[in-house]
């Protein structure tokens, strides 16, 4: 009993130290591997700086599991005049996150919404400078972002539209606020939707302009020097001349319906616009080359269908977005379903990671729970769907 308890001791200091061996740095640039052990350790974790649940148990959490991406931990969806009190709240908790984990990277995002609430945002001189421009003192205009054309003006409601890449306002406004993110400790931004913001720019000649403008302010100013750019990419991805224009893609898990198994979902290359096997490579904006950028595949959250339990098809999963598909299901099936997703995406596409489901929003609560915690339950988070061993568990193997 001694030799086989040696044994185990032995075993698990030889795995501790084969861990810790995970190379996370990372100073202006960004290797492959050090880039795809952070994509390996990937959580969504929506709201994170904005306070949402309870953020030492969120901290506890991620730090428990091994968390090294923290996805869309800040972001608005048109609100953009609260932006000074969401960077006022995020900062501490920025900074809380990191004296737990320096290497822990937050990202922020950008999405595929602008509203009339931007007139409310005053553009700083550095803006103007920045672009060329000479200063003057003016907010933010609204409709120096939109398509001029009316096209996708009021998608998402009345006076909120999806903004126009090819418009030097849509530009200034991006950068200003990629910057006020990367400002508070943030090293990664999701661009969302890019497709529909460049409808006027079919050789992104306005996304690189945009993107090189944020990447040289991360240069100057971001924690290690570097932001991590990437967004959905339904073709699979940019590129332009060899040249990829984000540092690594992501998408949705696009879940198909097992139809003789009602609930049950699987993965599948092939199906709908899913990415497995069509990320596209280039040259990266770290220097590298590839066939394939590595890729996050996340549960998406995209609103309720109303026909919640029914096989509806598109992208729907039995009548639910990605998420309330997963919350609805049983805890022993959450947790078998993250194991298979998990191990089919590495088996089936190497470039390919799951991006765990940590905290996101319901749009149809399930048993009368409006957001999804991985988080075991406790006293803290009384809520929470018990994910979080399971993804300990699947990175622990992980090596």
């Amino acid at each position: 009993m001694r030799v086989l308890l040696c044994e185990i001791v032995i075993l698990t200091c030889a795995a501790t130290v084969f861990a810790a061996e995970r190379d996370y740095k990372f100073d202006g640039k960004i290797s492959r591997e050090v880039l795809e052990n952070y994509l390996s350790r990937a959580i969504t974790m929506c709201d994170l700086l904005d306070g949402k649940g309870n953020v030492d148990d969120n901290i506890r959490m991620l730090k428990n599991v091994g968390v090294k991406f923290a996805g869309r931990a800040m972001y608005m969806w048109g609100g953009e005049a609260r932006l000074d009190s969401l960077l006022n709240r995020g900062r501490p908790i920025a900074e809380k996150v990191h004296q737990v984990d320096p290497e822990l990277i937050l990202q922020a995002a950008i999405f595929e919404i602008v509203t009339e609430q931007v007139n409310q945002i005053p553009i700083p001189e550095w803006v103007f400078s920045e672009f060329g421009l000479k200063s003057e003192q003016r907010n933010f205009r609204y409709e120096a972002m939109v398509y001029p054309d009316g096209h996708r003006r009021n998608q998402w409601s009345g006076g909120a539209s999806v903004p126009d890449m090819s418009q030097l306002e849509t530009r200034m406004w991006f950068v200003h606020l990629a910057a006020r993110y990367i400002d508070i400790g943030v090293e990664a931004i999701h661009f969302g939707q890019v497709e529909i913001m460049d409808d006027r720019d079919p050789d992104h000649v306005h996304w690189r302009d945009m993107l090189g403008r944020v990447r040289r302010y991360a240069a100057k100013h971001a924690r290690r020097h570097l932001v991590l750019c990437d967004a959905h990419v339904p073709s699979g991805g940019i590129v332009h001349e060899g040249n990829l224009l984000f540092d690594f893609h992501s998408f949705p898990l696009r879940i198909e319906e097992v139809p003789d198994k009602p609930h049950d979902g699987v993965l599948k290359a092939g199906y709908l616009d899913s990415i497995f096997g069509r990320s596209k490579g280039g040259a990266t904006p770290s220097g590298w080359e590839c066939n394939s950028l590595p890729y996050i595949v996340e549960f998406d959250n995209f609103g309720r269908s109303r026909r919640e339990g029914q096989n509806i098809g598109a992208h729907w999963i039995w009548g639910y977005d990605e998420i309330c598909w997963f919350a609805h299901q049983s805890e022993e099936y959450r947790n078998q379903w993250l194991r298979y997703s998990w191990n089919w995406v590495r088996e089936h596409d190497p470039n390919g990671y799951v991006q765990m489901p940590g905290s996101r929003v319901l749009a149809a609560p399930a048993n009368g729970k409006r957001w999804y915690w991985a988080n075991t339950r406790s006293e803290a988070v009384p809520d929470g769907f018990g994910q979080e061993q399971t993804i300990e568990e699947i990175w622990a193997r992980d090596k």
